[in-house]
Formats: structure tokens, sequence, C-alpha cells
């Protein structure tokens, strides 16, 4: 019997070790390490050897031993694939605001490792967000426009920025290990371009460890498409996260949200996840697909030192934005330091039915001020005893940063898994 017991005594030990918290980003160790940068200003500027302009029509490959300035707006047409070697450096002219564009057909193979990831950056000795434009992916895939296809509209080519059509397995490539910072750029009379734009791609597309850093506009926007994507990371963006609309069909798994308070833009825009089924309601072909997003084991978390000061400056807003006909399936995924965590569009009418599309389950809300409202409603009791209900297994916490998380200062290798014993919290709101 004492035997039985040292043996039980001694799983129970291993298994402590090696156990990883279920709600939000998991991984029994620290996927974060290696390939991400949350220093980026700081990071030696090279000098570039060669020059990216114009078209690219035919099969390119970009190596590890070059330094590439990304002059302009860069296309990839005429279904050519852009490789990149793990390593290579791209870098964003500021003057002329480089953007690169990988156009329907055409494919972009961005494959670092963990151990040397791509990086796109800004060519600034000063960097800031909206240095230069960003990295843009445009596939076949369906989306809820009429005539079921749309064009990133920028001071962009329109004939070079069709995205959309009816091939939900569409394939524009892989981007893994890749890092791009210092995009976003503002377009005189247009508006904010994004760290990573993906649109109408379609779902053997790889999206896959992914960090997107101090982007002026959204770090990740969603237009369209069928899209799979993990491990992402988005870091201090001015404006969304994570932004998805026009009818995009969305498995987004393990990935990161880390808002500053002091970054966020004024207007509309500034929140973790921002779920639309429409840009222009007058746009939208109603018999296709509405947006659906269903996102697990994600981590939102404003990094402020000081939230309830924050909060009372009216410097923190809601992390989740649900609009209209939208709908959003959250799971085992962390809510940290907002104002409230969820706000849901006031056009959307709180009954059995729209409920059934919003879903929030197994989730853990900390050092939020109110959970989940209907936009410009003062009693949201319905919304509130509805998601505390004991059968979804919300969890509610109030303990800051440096107590819920593993090590959420380091600021070399910050790790934002749950510290363990924490989803222990009430489940009381």
């Amino acid at each position: 019997m004492k035997k039985i017991t040292l043996l039980i005594c001694l799983l129970l030990t291993a298994a402590g070790v090696n156990a990883q918290q279920e709600k939000g980003i998991i991984g029994y160790t620290n996927w974060l390490d290696n390939w991400t940068e949350f220093k980026p200003q700081k990071a030696d500027s090279k000098e570039p050897n060669q020059i990216l302009a114009g078209n690219i029509k035919e099969n390119t490959k970009l190596l590890k031993r070059n330094v590439y300035v990304l002059q302009g707006n860069v296309y990839v047409t005429n279904n050519a694939v852009l490789t990149i070697e793990p390593g290579t450096v791209i870098i964003g002219d500021a003057e002329s605001k480089g953007t690169l564009v990988i156009t329907k057909g055409a494919q972009i193979i961005a494959q670092g490792l963990e151990t040397d990831p791509i990086v796109f950056t800004s060519n600034r000795s000063m960097k800031k967000a909206g240095d230069w434009g960003g990295v843009v992916v445009l596939g076949d895939a369906p989306i809820n426009k009429f005539g079921s296809v749309g064009s990133y509209n920028m001071d962009l080519d329109p004939a070079l920025t069709v995205y959309g059509g009816n091939n939900a397995a569409g394939n524009s490539g892989i981007l893994k290990f890749v890092r791009i910072e210092f995009a976003g750029k503002k377009v005189k009379g247009a508006d904010t371009f994004n760290g990573l734009t993906i649109a109408g791609v379609g779902n053997k597309t790889i999206l896959e460890n992914v960090m997107v850093s101090y982007s002026g506009g959204d770090s990740f926007a969603f237009y369209g498409g069928d899209v799979n994507a993990s491990q992402l990371v988005s870091y201090k963006s001015i404006n969304d996260d994570f932004k998805f609309t026009q009818g995009v069909q969305c498995r987004l798994y393990n990935s990161l949200a880390v808002r500053s308070s002091y970054l966020s833009s004024n207007k509309d825009g500034s929140r973790c996840l921002e779920v639309k089924s429409f840009e222009k309601k007058s746009d939208t072909d109603f018999t296709k697909k509405s947006t659906l997003v269903a996102a697990t084991n994600i981590t939102m978390l404003n990094d402020s030192e000081n939230i309830k000061a924050d909060m009372q400056a009216g410097l923190v807003k809601e992390a989740i934005y649900v609009a209209e006909s939208a709908s959003l399936e959250l799971k085992r995924s962390v809510v940290s330091g907002f104002n409230p965590a969820v706000l849901i569009d006031s056009q959307t009418e709180i009954n059995s039915e729209n409920l059934k599309k919003i879903k929030f389950e197994e989730m853990f809300f900390n050092q939020c001020s109110g959970n989940i409202f209907t936009e410009n409603k003062t009693d949201n009791s319905d919304l509130e005893n509805w998601y505390g209900n004991s059968v979804f297994f919300n969890v509610y916490s109030n303990t800051d940063n440096k107590e819920t998380f593993v090590d959420v200062y380091n600021q070399r290798r910050p790790d934002f898994r749950l510290q363990l014993g924490k989803i222990t919290a009430s489940s009381g709101k």
C-alpha cells in the first residue's frame, strides 16, 4: 500500500512539473521564446544591399545573405511564387511607404525557423508604428460582398488588389516564424495599412507563428476567406489586434494580443478582437455566409501596471467587439484588464437565437470593469446572468498581471501563460 501511495505521489509530482494551464495560450514550454522580439526599437538595423520594387512576375527567392529594401508598392503577380529564406530581413522604406502585395493567384513561401525567423521591419533610425505599409496577401476564397470579389482600396493598383472567389481551399502560401514590425502607414485621403492583411485567403494557406508589433493600423486583418491560424502574436498595435470582416470563416488557436493603454487609437478600432460581417451593409450579399470566428486558447491583456487608474482616465476600452449578424465562439481564453471585457453591437437583439451565435465558454475574465455588455445600454444584467450561468464554466478574478501570468514583465522573454492555480478563481461575478 505504501509503495502504491508513493507511486501516485511521484506521478502527481511529475505531472505538476509538466503541467500547463488550460486557459489562454498554452504550451508545456513558452512557445514565444527564440523567434519573437518585444523590444524591436532596440534591434540593430542592417544596411540593405538589394532593392525590391515594381512587379515580381516570375518565381523569385530572397536569400538570407542579403538585406532587402521594399520600395513603394511591390506586387507579386502572374501566379508567381515569392520564396523567402529563413533569417532574411526585408526593410520597408518609410519615404515611399514600402508595401508587399501577394496578388490573387500568386504565393508567398515565407517559412522561417524558430531560431531564425524572417523579419519585416522599418528603415528609420527611430522606428515607430506606421513607418511603412505592410504585407498584403490576396486569395480566391469566398467573401460576402456582391459579385464575390472585393478590392483592397488604399493607394494601390485596383487591378492588382482584387480578392475573393469560390475556392475555400485556396492556397496563398506559407507565413511561419515571421515578424512584421512598425508597419501600418496612414495613407492620405484613405485609411491605414495593417501589419498583415489577409483577404479572400483559403484554408490551405499556412499561418503560424507570426508576430506583428507596433502596427499603425490593425495587426491582423481578415477580409473574407476561409482561414486557419495559430500562434499569432499582436503586440501593442494602434488599432485592432485581430479584425474579422466580410464573411470570413476563421479558426484561430493559441494566440496572443497585448495592448497598451497609451498606444490605442482614440477612434473605434482599438480592440483585441473586432468581429464584423461587413464594412458597408450596402455592399454585402446576405445570402452568403456571415463572419464566423471560432477562437480557442486566446490570451488578451492590457499590460498596464495600474489598470484601475488607466480605466478612470478613459484610456481603456473593451477587449472584444461583436457586431450585427457576426458570430463568435470563444473558448478557454483569457481577458485581462479591459473596460468591459466584451461589447455587443447595439443593433444585435439579445434573444436566444443571437446568444447561440455569440458563445463564451470556459473563459477567465480578470480585472475587467464589467464583463459582457450591450453597446449604449446601462442595464446588462440579462447578459451577465446568461454568461454567468455555471453551465458555461466561466470564471472571474481580480488579480494584477504579475500574479496572473507566469512572467509578464520579463523584457526579453516574457511569458504570458497563466500561472498554474489561477483557474481556481471564483466562478461568481
